[in-house]
């Protein structure tokens, strides 16, 4: 912000004799420097011109709005796999859980976020609608759902319900929902993908349907049921060697933390200007 002019305002400077007649004890150029000190006096007194704003320093922004949710979901065991197999010497259970807690603590130090998990232990059975449902009581800005990939590839994909799916009688999730879910895998992807570049391939962003379950049924179980925005996100392929070996190792279960947190921040940065949440 500039400075405001006041070449348009003139003041009632009186002349140095004006003052000596009214002060005689005071000479001509003492009475000019008392009448400026007045002036600045007076300015200090005024409410705040913008050019004084600017001297303020801003207060840091918050990334998060006192009471906004967000749901993870560390993928297995499930009704469809128990996660337990193991290749390369770990196991997606293992991997889905020490990611999600790292990732937990992490959100835990934005303001206004509340961090809820699917499960509190790591190897106790839920459904994935019953992971969607919890996401749903808790009226979450986002149900991130953490899973390890296998197959002939390698790095991280994101995955969102590009379409209603059926299940169990169920159709779902919402317009809205779809909608939401897209702008979230969008923010989400951009900030992991900053942070992990060069670290892991990004295979970028993908529908539901184009899984093996989602081209079965429409789109994702959890997706299905889930009434807020709902994003999956494959983080390595397990059966290559090099993602095995970064998943495992400490470090890169923190840097893929810490990429997700990332995005996470992204995304809720964007809800600051939205005018609600879809439901």
């Amino acid at each position: 912000m500039t400075k405001p002019s006041h070449a348009g305002h003139r003041w009632p400077v009186k002349q140095p004799q004006a003052i000596g007649s009214l002060f005689p004890c005071l000479t001509p150029c003492r009475g000019f420097l008392i009448l400026i000190l007045v002036i600045c006096s007076f300015a200090l007194l005024l409410p705040g011109p913008a050019w004084s704003q600017t001297l303020r320093p801003p207060l840091p922004p918050s990334p998060a709005s006192p009471g906004l949710v967000v749901c993870l979901d560390p993928g297995h065991p499930s009704e469809v796999s128990s996660g337990k197999g193991m290749t390369n010497g770990v196991t997606e259970l293992d991997m889905n859980w020490q990611v999600s807690e790292k990732l937990a603590a992490l959100l835990a130090q934005i303001p206004g976020l509340k961090v809820v998990k699917t499960r509190q232990v790591r190897d106790q059975l839920t459904t994935n609608r019953e992971r969607a449902e919890i996401a749903n009581r808790a009226g979450a800005a986002l149900l991130l759902r953490l899973h390890c990939d296998s197959g002939k590839g390698s790095g991280f994909a994101f995955y969102y319900p590009d379409q209603q799916g059926k299940k169990q009688g169920v159709v779902g999730p919402s317009s809205q929902v779809i909608a939401a879910s897209r702008k979230a895998a969008q923010a989400v992807h951009a900030g992991m993908a900053k942070t992990l570049a060069g670290a892991l391939k990004d295979n970028g962003i993908r529908g539901d349907s184009s899984t093996y379950i989602g081209r079965k049924q429409g789109a994702l179980t959890g997706s299905i049921f889930s009434q807020v925005p709902v994003v999956t996100v494959e983080m390595v392929f397990l059966d290559n060697k090099a993602d095995a070996a970064f998943i495992k190792s400490p470090q890169g279960q923190q840097r893929l933390a810490q990429a997700l947190a990332e995005g996470v921040k992204l995304y809720l940065s964007t809800l600051a200007q939205a005018p609600g949440r879809p439901k």
